[in-house]
Order: C-alpha cells, then structure tokens, then sequence
C-alpha cells in the first residue's frame, strides 16, 4: 500500500545554553538526523532546519517554516529541559501562523513531561516518547493514511479535547536498521574541535544506576552497534564528507570491551586519521588498561570522566558505583598513552559548606586531570535524584538555565555569589596550575597539544561569561518555590521510557587476525 505525499520539516530549535553560543561551533543534531534516514527510507520528503546557526531569531524560524509550508512540523533538541521554553514559542508562533500545521515534539523532557506539555502547550499535537525512529515513521504513515494514531506505541496525543496515551514503544534491538540521514546535512557548516566535524552514537542507554542521571532510564537497557559495520560508516564519513573529528554522544560507549575492542581493531584497519572524543567511566579506563594503546591507534584523543565528587558516601549516595581509587587511576592510564582526561565534577548533590569547596579542590589536584568541567547538580522528575531534593529550594525559575551551567538549587549557610566564586576559582587553579599549562602550551604530542589549546580558547571565554551572567542577567530568585512545587512531583517511577523486549544476543563481528 503506497503511502500518500506527506513533507516533514524537521527543525532544531536555538539553544541558550552558555556553552552552546560562546564557541561558535556546533554539532550536528544527531537526533533528529536519526529519525530523518528512516523517514527518507520510508518515502517521505523530508528537510531539516537547523535554528542553531545564528542562532535563528524566532521570527526568522517561523517565516522559514511558512516558506517551506509543511504537512508535519519535528522539532526536539539534546538540550531538552533548557530548550522546551523556546520550543513552547516556536509552536505557537508556527501554528497561529499556518494553523493546520501538525506539531510533533519529541525528546527527553516532552518524554517524561507529556501530560503538562500537552495540558499546557495548545500548539503541540503529539509528543513522541522515546526512541524516535520506529515511533516517527509508524506516526507519519498513519496521518498520511488519515488515520488516528491510536495504535502507534509511544505517542501522547489529544483527541477531543482528552489526553491520549498509547503506552511505551519497544526499544530498538539492532540499531543498525536505523541509518542516520546525514544527506540532510552539509558537512562543512558543522565543527568542534576547532573546525573538525561529526557526532555519532556507538551505543544507547547505561547499565549503571547513577540516581542523578537524566539518561539511563530514557534508553532504557544498553545497546550497541555492529562494531565493524559503526567503523565502516566512520570511514565513509571522512572520506566522502570530510570529516576528521568523531565526538560520541553516547553515555558508555564502552561498556563492552569485547565490542569496543572489535570496533577499535576494525577503525585501525581502515586507515582514516580520524580524532574520537567522548565520554566513558573510570572503571572501563581501568579494565581496559591492556589495550588501551588500541584506543590510541584509533585515535582516541580525550576521553570525559564523570569524577562527580571527592566523597566515598556522596558517591554511593547517588550510586555512581565508582570508588575515588579509580578514577586517579584512570586519569594516570589515560595520560600514560597519550589521551587527555576531562575531569567533571558536580557541585550541589548535598548542601554544601565551604570546607567541602576547599576538599573539592584538594580533591582534584591530586587527581591532576588534563581538563576539568564544573557542573552544579540540575535535579530531573524523572531520577530518582529527585525525591532526595524535593523540598530544597529553587533559586533559578527560568527553565532555560537548568542547563548544568547555572545554579538551580539554594545552598544553606553559603549565599550563591560565593558558590559561583568557589567553582569559578576551583576551575581556574585547575587550568592554570604548572603541570596544566605545560600540557597546553609544550606537550610533545601534537594532537594533545591541539586539544588542549582549543579547550583552553573556548573555556577562556565560557568562564568569563559565566561571571558577566550571574552579576547582570541572572534572574535568581531569593524566596523561590521548593523543586516539588516548580516542577510537580516525582515522576522516578516512570524513569525507563521503553518497553524490553526479550534478550537477544547481538552477535559481534570482528577482523580476521593478521
């Protein structure tokens, strides 16, 4: 049965988040391109618009969405707690302006906050829960056919004025069936990294129970790609398009050894020069201590440790389930082969004093990390974070600034001016102290010294930033709502998104042994 003509526009909407406007350079947005391949492959005309660049002023967006007059208008964002606000804008100014236009809005916080964006957002239709690709598709045939989309798993709609929820979708098994529609994109206008291009995700979701995390329990269980087919599309990539920089958007890309050396081995084999970076746990550093000359060989240039916090009882308290031993050991293998280590670390998990400020930093200098990245604790519904803070009070009531930058959260018996000056003179201490300077302006490695250098540029300019926004555009509140109150109680028992489906073993392909 053909499907009838149906035009999608998917659109990425501007970001506020400081990070995301000082360093000019941006990412492309891998969600939406995943949800684009299978609708081009499904037979639907299919464009992006990415409101990023500019960043787009909102009226600019809105006129170019009633240029291009679609049937079906997707719009998410990675950033979707500090996004949603702009989000809300854009729908309404889109439908008062072509008011038939169909709204669809998917992400992590529509996911878990359907029933107030729907109570609350006239403008938006429909809200895909989870996973987009197999959901978006099974939603574009069935109002292409005009068919209500009852029978379509992880939607949320209305339907005569009454909120309709189809139940969760199953998560994707074989992410290799998803491709990733990349020819929506031009290449050359993406960079990181000081003009190199590209994320991508070898895996989805994370096994471990880290309470705060507003991850895990959207993906759900994790999974993982073909490792020879993943470093087979890397390769294509930059020989077709260019691309020279790989930044993971996984949360554990990792969490396989026997996967990710398999994936490792076959990206050596391809011959391509290209610079991966991301995130991981101390513990896969520590497991992978003998091959980790393999991540060197790939090309492996940085890698983000979640350090969180200086306390054994913090860490167990949130359920990191990683001991302070660990991480300095991943830090000291890291640097012995040549990788730098980013350090994060998280302030605000408990009512914080100013000795913990002064531990905090005794803490991280003897871990000695190459680059390190202050977080303030950003509580999710959906985490079972959550309930522990509750009834703390909220200082920031703007959603656009719970964006990890900023603090949220009132901490007693320190005032925030003094928080920020604790974070911003730990950050600087760490950046400038001997051992860091020789790393960015002498290191011997010359793809070290590079990332160092556009870490330092960029976080230069990030820090001061973040001082001219908390003395003269802050918007903080004094006598604000406990978290309860602004955003609604616990949604903790919701936190898994997706539906299992029975455990089937995904077979690993590998390279024959020379």
């Amino acid at each position: 049965m053909s499907v009838p003509a149906l035009r999608i526009l998917l659109l990425n909407p501007p970001h506020t988040a400081i990070g995301s406007r000082v360093p000019r350079e941006q990412l492309p947005p891998l969600g939406l391109l995943s949800i684009g391949g299978p609708l081009l492959d499904a037979g639907f005309a299919v464009e992006l618009l990415d409101a990023e660049f500019g960043p787009m002023p909102i009226d600019e967006i809105v006129r170019r969405v009633v240029e291009r007059a679609p049937d079906l208008l997707m719009v998410g964002h990675s950033g979707s707690t500090s996004a949603h606000p702009t989000i809300a804008r854009i729908a309404a100014r889109a439908k008062q302006a072509l008011p038939r236009l169909r709204i669809v809005y998917g992400g992590v916080f529509p996911t878990y906050h359907w029933r107030d964006v729907l109570s609350r957002e006239p403008a938006v239709d429909c809200i895909v829960r989870g996973e987009g690709e197999r959901t978006a598709v099974l939603l574009a045939q069935a109002l292409a056919r005009g068919e209500e989309p009852a029978g379509v798993p992880g939607l949320a709609y209305r339907r005569n004025g009454r909120i309709v929820d189809t139940g969760p979708a199953e998560m994707l098994t074989d992410l290799d069936q998803a491709r990733v529609g990349w020819e929506l994109i031009d290449h050359d206008r993406y960079s990181y990294w000081g003009g190199m291009k590209a994320v991508v995700q070898f895996s989805r979701g994370c096994p471990y129970l880290c309470s705060y995390c507003g991850q895990r329990g959207f993906w759900t269980r994790w999974r993982h790609r073909d490792p020879v087919e993943f470093a087979q599309e890397l390769a294509r990539l930059y020989r077709e398009h260019g691309v020279r920089l790989i930044n993971f958007a996984d949360e554990l890309p990792t969490g396989s050894r026997k996967a990710w050396k398999a994936f490792l081995e076959a990206l050596i084999a391809e011959n391509v020069g290209l610079t991966l970076v991301g995130s991981t746990r101390a513990g896969d550093i520590v497991r992978d201590a003998d091959i980790l000359h393999l991540y060197k060989r790939a090309g492996v240039t940085r890698f983000l440790l979640g350090i969180e916090s200086y306390s054994e009882a913090t860490l167990q308290t949130i359920r990191k389930g990683a001991s302070v031993r660990e991480d300095q050991q991943a830090i000291r293998l890291l640097r012995e082969h040549g990788i730098i280590s980013m350090a994060t670390y998280v302030v605000g998990f408990d009512e914080d004093g100013d000795r913990d400020y002064w531990n905090s930093l005794r803490h991280l200098l003897r871990y000695d990390p190459d680059q390190i990245q202050l977080l303030y604790a950003t509580p999710h519904r959906w985490t079972p974070y959550y309930g522990s803070v509750a009834a703390r009070k909220v200082i920031q009531t703007d959603p656009r600034k719970w964006d990890y930058k900023h603090q949220v959260l009132a901490t007693r018996g320190v005032p925030p001016w003094r928080v920020l000056l604790w974070v911003k003179a730990i950050e600087a201490i760490m950046q400038l102290r001997p051992r860091a300077l020789y790393r960015s302006l002498l290191h011997p490695d010359r793809d070290v010294l590079r990332g160092m250098r556009w870490y330092v540029r960029m976080g230069r300019r990030v820090w001061l930033r973040e001082l001219f926004e908390f003395f003269f555009a802050g918007g903080r509140t004094r006598r604000g709502p406990s978290v309860e109150e602004f955003w609604g109680a616990s949604l903790a028992e919701h936190e898994n998104a997706l539906a299992k489906p029975q455990r089937r073993r995904i077979p690993i392909r590998t390279l024959p042994q020379a």
